[in-house]
Protein backbone atom coordinates (compact mmCIF):
# COMPACT_ATOMS: atom_id res chain seq x y z
CA UNK A 1 0.00 0.00 0.00
CA UNK A 2 1.35 3.64 -0.86
CA UNK A 3 1.50 6.36 1.18
CA UNK A 4 1.05 4.64 4.21
CA UNK A 5 2.59 7.30 7.38
CA UNK A 6 2.60 5.80 11.16
CA UNK A 7 2.99 7.95 14.27
CA UNK A 8 3.59 6.83 17.42
CA UNK A 9 2.89 9.80 20.47
CA UNK A 10 5.33 7.84 23.18
CA UNK A 11 3.51 9.46 26.29
CA UNK A 12 -0.03 9.18 25.27
CA UNK A 13 1.22 5.51 24.12
CA UNK A 14 -1.05 6.07 20.93
CA UNK A 15 -0.38 5.53 17.50
CA UNK A 16 -2.17 6.81 14.47
CA UNK A 17 -1.84 4.98 10.95
CA UNK A 18 -2.56 7.23 7.74
CA UNK A 19 -3.95 5.43 4.67
CA UNK A 20 -3.10 7.07 1.44
CA UNK A 21 -2.93 11.17 0.95
CA UNK A 22 -4.91 13.29 3.01
CA UNK A 23 -5.38 15.40 -0.22
CA UNK A 24 -8.95 15.90 -0.89
CA UNK A 25 -10.47 13.93 1.45
CA UNK A 26 -12.19 15.39 3.84
CA UNK A 27 -12.60 14.40 7.72
CA UNK A 28 -16.36 13.46 8.36
CA UNK A 29 -16.40 11.22 11.41
CA UNK A 30 -14.78 9.15 14.01
CA UNK A 31 -16.02 5.32 14.54
CA UNK A 32 -15.07 3.65 17.66
CA UNK A 33 -14.64 -0.04 17.92
CA UNK A 34 -15.72 -2.15 20.83
CA UNK A 35 -12.99 -2.68 22.77
CA UNK A 36 -13.76 -6.16 23.92
CA UNK A 37 -13.17 -7.08 19.97
CA UNK A 38 -9.69 -5.38 20.67
CA UNK A 39 -8.16 -6.79 23.81
CA UNK A 40 -9.51 -3.84 25.65
CA UNK A 41 -7.62 -1.63 23.45
CA UNK A 42 -9.28 1.56 22.33
CA UNK A 43 -9.58 1.42 18.46
CA UNK A 44 -10.71 4.22 16.21
CA UNK A 45 -11.75 4.54 12.13
CA UNK A 46 -11.82 8.19 11.20
CA UNK A 47 -13.86 8.54 7.88
CA UNK A 48 -13.98 10.66 4.99
CA UNK A 49 -17.19 11.99 3.67
CA UNK A 50 -17.50 9.04 1.20
CA UNK A 51 -17.56 6.47 3.87
CA UNK A 52 -13.62 5.48 3.32
CA UNK A 53 -10.98 4.91 5.67
CA UNK A 54 -8.49 8.00 6.28
CA UNK A 55 -7.06 6.87 9.64
CA UNK A 56 -6.82 4.20 12.11
CA UNK A 57 -6.15 5.55 15.83
CA UNK A 58 -4.66 2.92 18.46
CA UNK A 59 -4.42 3.60 22.06
CA UNK A 60 -2.78 1.58 24.35
CA UNK A 61 -0.69 1.11 21.45
CA UNK A 62 2.54 -0.71 23.01
CA UNK A 63 -0.12 -3.34 23.93
CA UNK A 64 -1.52 -4.00 20.83
CA UNK A 65 1.01 -3.03 17.61
CA UNK A 66 4.52 -4.41 16.95
CA UNK A 67 7.55 -3.06 18.31
CA UNK A 68 8.59 -2.37 15.06
CA UNK A 69 6.02 0.09 14.11
CA UNK A 70 6.18 1.65 17.19
CA UNK A 71 9.83 1.90 17.06
CA UNK A 72 9.89 3.92 13.15
CA UNK A 73 6.97 6.21 13.67
CA UNK A 74 6.31 8.85 11.10
CA UNK A 75 7.23 6.88 7.90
Amino acid sequence: MTNLRVTYDREANAAYIYFGSDEGRRFERTVALNPQDFGGAMVNFDMDDDGRILGLEVLDAREMLAADVLNYPDR
